[in-house]
């Protein structure tokens, strides 16, 4: 690779890990934030439950669906989505050890755990772009695990958690697609896949 690339890639990586970091502090800052509803803007926050929103899967899956799609080759996607967890659990663990006066042990280690799975699951979503079975089967795949964290599933039922999960969903597919043909069978094999494991699904 030319120096060039080299300081690019540096470069990407560090704004990554950056924005990781912010956007755990962000999330932890909003789940620990005393809401007063006489204030406009917290009772956005209290309407929209910003605060156990950015505590939960969904939207960092997004970002690292995002980030693993729009990587130049599927090395940056590894390095770059490991960077964005390990920032973000880093930062939110932090904070609420300094900030929130607690150590959430017990559930970063579930985070930590997402962490250092978080290249090889970017390496897949970069092959679900590609053409072929194996495309097909791993964006069911991730459709499945979106409908997981963005909807209550059971075995009999599908239903919306809230207005955010449903963006989330919807912003998933859009990266996700590549054609009609591509999209219903991965919608309709992610919904096979969610309804099979809703009752495993740890989240």
């Amino acid at each position: 690779m030319k120096e060039n690339g080299i300081s690019r890639v540096i470069r990407t990586a560090f704004i990554i890990f950056v924005a990781g970091i912010l956007l755990g502090i962000f999330s932890k800052w909003l789940d620990t934030l005393a809401l007063d509803g006489t204030i406009w803007w917290h009772r956005i926050l209290e309407v929209t439950d910003l605060g156990n929103f950015f505590s939960d899967l969904a939207v960092w899956l997004l970002f690292a669906l995002a980030i693993a799609l729009y990587s130049p080759s599927k090395k940056e996607a590894a390095l770059n989505v490991f960077l964005f967890f390990a920032g973000m659990c880093i930062a939110y663990h932090l904070f609420s050890i300094l900030f929130g006066g607690f150590n959430p042990r017990s559930y970063m280690m579930r985070w930590y755990l997402i962490t250092l799975v978080s290249p090889i699951l970017a390496v897949l979503c970069c092959y679900a772009k590609k053409e072929g079975v194996l495309s097909l089967i791993l964006s069911a795949g991730i459709m499945g695990v979106f409908l997981l964290s963005s909807f209550a599933v059971g075995r009999f039922y599908l239903d919306l958690r809230g207005i955010l999960y449903t963006v989330v969903f919807v912003l998933a597919v859009m990266l996700i697609y590549q054609n009609w043909k591509q999209l219903l069978i991965s919608l309709a094999g992610g919904l096979l896949l969610a309804l099979l494991f809703c009752p495993y699904w740890p989240f």
